[in-house]
């Protein structure tokens, strides 16, 4: 932050002692060193504070990525197991009832549903 050397606080201090006289001088360098603790710690809270806000936006980033992950559906393993199977096949033939078969309908023949590696 602020780079002083020995040279330079040696010549502070010394302007300080002719300025401000050897009777307030240890008053005023214990009042400078309680303001920069406090400037320290205030420092040192507000990079706390900005971590902590971090790691939060983070967490809740990553718990959100993980409710949209388990929202969505998923693909099937394998093409066989996917869903149930359809109740009219589509190569199945559709006949029309008419007036008099209506009432009573005929057994319809089993067929099983097409495989997606046999078309």
């Amino acid at each position: 932050m602020l780079d002083f050397g020995f040279s330079e606080i040696l010549l502070t201090s010394a302007i300080a002692l002719v300025v401000l006289g050897p009777e307030r001088l240890p008053k005023v360098a214990r009042q400078v060193g309680n303001w920069m603790g406090r400037a320290r710690a205030m420092a040192r809270q507000l990079s706390e504070q900005l971590e902590r806000e971090v790691s939060a936006d983070e967490l809740l980033k990553a718990q959100t990525k993980r409710l949209e992950a388990s929202m969505t559906p998923r693909m099937p393993a394998s093409p066989f197991s996917a869903g149930p199977v359809p109740e009219t096949p589509s190569h199945a033939p559709v006949v029309a009832a008419s007036g008099a078969d209506s009432a009573a309908p005929s057994p319809a023949p089993h067929a099983e549903p097409p495989h997606p590696h046999n078309e």
